[in-house]
């Protein structure tokens, strides 16, 4: 029977948090051997700057940071990855479990293969969270194993082919109508059912860099600016091992090397999110005279058998299940039928370096070093924006992208194959890709949108190189930044962070004169008409004081068909005079398609604001607001399609305020001089545990725009130190 599963990590538990007495070392546990090896100093708002010998050490204490602030939330992200989530979970986490296995299968012989260095990391990663479990038994479940390794922390990275195409091309082929019927489907279950989070609209990043002969100080600066979900795990922190690696970031909750952005003394880097098409599902033909083969450049190849066996919990005791699956060389099998056999080739298939090329990115002291690391190509994904200390800028659009024989197609269409010349077999070249290097202008920008407008000093070219990159793309956001830093301004560091921190939604400079213009030709009266010139008078911010932001907000969603259950707005030609064209890529979209609906919206949008929030020109900031801990404070921002730059989105509480969830989290913005310079907040705090100190110490900072500076040189963590101690020692 299907069972389905999610790979949602469990929640932190409510167990006591530990906390060191600065300066004062206590027993290390019988049998520890890296305790010794390092020390943690916590700066100001719980900042971690680890201090190890070792790369094994600094491994171990990074592992035992994320568990003492995040409970139990690590150690699982590894179960997960070992494929021993149901052995502690039960028969609901089996496909995961099954789906895990098939890929550690093609990968667990390439572990060996990586630097001692990566290795050291990730066996020292293991050897903390085993730790951490073994000295914190009453947060995890009866069966947690303490023997995790440094290939299951390794596994945590693994690119997985898209369980969401593969069941939407299923669906296709098998209406779920008939899916009862019997269908030779099982290696689907193996591979298309480990379910993931569904994007947020809002998800994505910003990230900006700017040359030297655009700041105040002629020193290069970064600045980095992810906003998913507030569970996203962001974790700010620093390793130091001598000569080896000295490093300030992002750790992801989960491993070491999830998603690293930020800086050594050399140079920095940040991903945004990118759009790439990294696989192709193919149709095999089955041959008709033997069983479980194919016909491929004119010879019967044998589909590969494999036997995948899970264990799992059943009440106090241990059940197992044993699934055949299918493979050819080509990728998975995800379905065999009607003569053919579907198989899903993906970029990243096996690919265990991720990690490698992270730690060559991080300890790299020019760009020649490290687009060297980039050109491992073991990064499938993301735009990098990067900035150093000798005054470079870089941005490429990184893609383990297929050079296609074929043209691409949609994700519901399986493309014949008769051969090897029918395939991709090879990249698109490194070279290839869209790449900006000091660019006319002295600065480089990315919010998510296409390559094509990440400078536009010089020309800017819409033909791609090859038909599978981006198309064109601007969006609102994106065309916000430009108009922000677009132009010959220097700036210093705190300038880069105020205006990081533009409240402006451009979508009311395309819109809000129109609908004013239309509200005034339908003589309004009573409230309507105060509520029009309220709009008239609003400055087109989200700020935290601003009033008519709350009700533009609501006439734009009912005006554009998005109900708080469904945020698919309508298409863009039914909401805009002009929608978004490569022709004026900088003023589109704009206007209104339908005035007699914007303005029927309106008339709805101020009752249903006074029946929400009691009067229609309520602010922004009473309804819009940062609640965590005891911290309960206005904030501004707003999403995608208002066009704001600083992204927020809300999730509405029981008293009808919305609730920060997501969005902008982590900031930070860097200069580099001799020594670098930063400047960082991270709203959600060190800390997901409610009784921590770290917990919601940066909340109202956040809301406010405010920032902490970064201690990053030893004189300077010594001097900002609030506790020292060495993690895993016995308190």
């Amino acid at each position: 029977m299907k069972r389905k599963s999610s790979i949602r990590l469990l929640c932190a538990t409510t167990a006591a948090f530990l906390f060191a007495a600065t300066g004062v070392f206590a027993q290390v546990l019988p049998g520890d051997g890296l305790t010794s090896h390092v020390e943690v100093i916590r700066t100001a708002y719980g900042v971690p700057h680890i201090r190890a010998k070792d790369l094994r050490s600094a491994g171990y204490a990074l592992a035992w940071m994320q568990c003492e602030d995040y409970g139990t939330t690590t150690p699982f992200s590894i179960l997960r990855a070992s494929g021993r989530w149901a052995s502690v979970a039960g028969a609901e986490r089996i496909e995961s479990d099954f789906a895990v296995r098939r890929l550690r299968s093609k990968t667990d012989k390439k572990y060996a293969s990586l630097s001692r260095d990566v290795r050291e990391i990730y066996e020292g990663f293991a050897a903390g969270a085993n730790r951490y479990v073994a000295v914190n038994p009453a947060e995890f479940p009866a069966g947690m194993p303490t023997d995790f390794t440094g290939f299951d922390v390794a596994s945590t990275e693994l690119s997985q082919p898209s369980p969401q195409k593969i069941r939407r091309f299923l669906d296709k082929i098998n209406p779920p109508q008939n899916q009862g019927q019997p269908q030779n489907d099982s290696n689907a279950e193996g591979v298309a059912d480990m379910n993931v989070r569904n994007p947020h609209p809002d998800d994505g990043s910003n990230a900006w860099a700017f040359a030297p002969s655009r700041t105040k100080s002629g020193k290069a600066i970064l600045m980095r600016n992810p906003h998913l979900q507030w569970n996203a795990g962001y974790y700010e922190g620093h390793i130091t091992v001598p000569g080896v690696l000295d490093f300030y970031g992002d750790f992801r909750i989960g491993g070491p090397f999830a998603v690293i952005g930020g800086f050594n003394k050399d140079l920095g880097f940040s991903t945004t999110n990118n759009s790439q098409d990294l696989d192709q599902i193919y149709e095999l033909e089955a041959d008709p005279k033997k069983a479980d083969h194919y016909l491929f450049d004119g010879k019967s190849i044998a589909l590969t058998r494999e036997l995948v066996k899970v264990p799992f919990r059943n009440g106090d005791a241990l059940s197992t299940e044993t699934r055949e699956v299918w493979s050819t060389d080509l990728g998975p099998v995800i379905y065999r039928g009607g003569g053919k056999i579907y198989v899903f080739k993906y970029a990243g298939d096996g690919e265990v370096r991720g990690g490698e090329q992270f730690l060559r990115m991080m300890r790299a002291k020019s760009l020649a070093e490290w687009k060297d690391a980039m050109r491992m190509r073991a990064r499938p994904t993301s735009n990098f924006t990067y900035a150093d200390r000798a005054g470079n800028i870089f941005y490429i659009w990184n893609a383990s992208l297929p050079l296609l024989p074929h043209p691409p197609v949609d994700e519901l269409t399986a493309i014949p194959a008769k051969g090897s010349s029918d395939v991709w077999t090879r990249l698109v070249p490194f070279e290839d890709l869209p790449q900006f290097e000091n660019p006319p202008g002295g600065y480089i920008h990315n919010e998510n949108s296409s390559p094509h407008y990440t400078n536009v000093r010089g020309p800017i070219v819409t033909v791609n190189k090859h038909p599978n990159f981006e198309p064109p793309r601007a969006s609102l956001r994106t065309q916000l930044a430009i108009q922000l830093i677009g132009g010959d301004e220097k700036y210093s560091l705190e300038d880069v962070w105020k205006l990081k921190h533009d409240h402006r939604a451009l979508l009311a400079d395309r819109v809000k004169g129109e609908l004013v213009a239309a509200l005034r030709e339908a003589s309004p009266s009573g409230d309507v008409l105060s509520a029009v010139s309220l709009l008239e008078r609003w400055d087109n911010t989200m700020l935290p004081e601003s009033r008519g932001s709350v009700l533009f907000e609501i006439w734009w969603q009912h005006y554009s068909g998005i109900r708080e259950d469904r945020r698919q707005p309508m298409p863009d030609s039914q909401r805009y005079a002009k929608v978004w064209s490569v022709d004026d890529p900088l003023k589109t979209p704009s206007g209104l398609a339908d005035k007699d609906r914007a303005v029927a919206s309106f008339l709805w949008a101020v009752d249903e604001t006074k029946k929400r929030h009691g009067t229609f020109d309520v602010s922004w900031g009473e309804v819009h607001r940062v609640r965590r801990g005891k911290v309960d404070v206005p904030v501004g921002g707003c999403g995608n399609d208002l066009g704001c730059f600083r992204i927020m989105n809300y999730t509405r509480a029981d008293d009808g305020k919305l609730i920060a969830t997501g969005g902008d989290g982590w900031v930070i913005a860097v200069e580099f001089g001799d020594v670098p310079r930063a400047l960082s907040v991270l709203a959600y705090g060190q800390s997901r545990r409610p009784e921590s100190p770290y917990h919601a110490d940066q909340a109202e900072m956040f809301a406010k725009g405010e920032y902490k500076s970064v201690a990053f040189t030893a004189k300077d963590v010594d001097a900002g130190a609030i506790v020292r101690y060495r993690p895993g020692e016995k308190k």
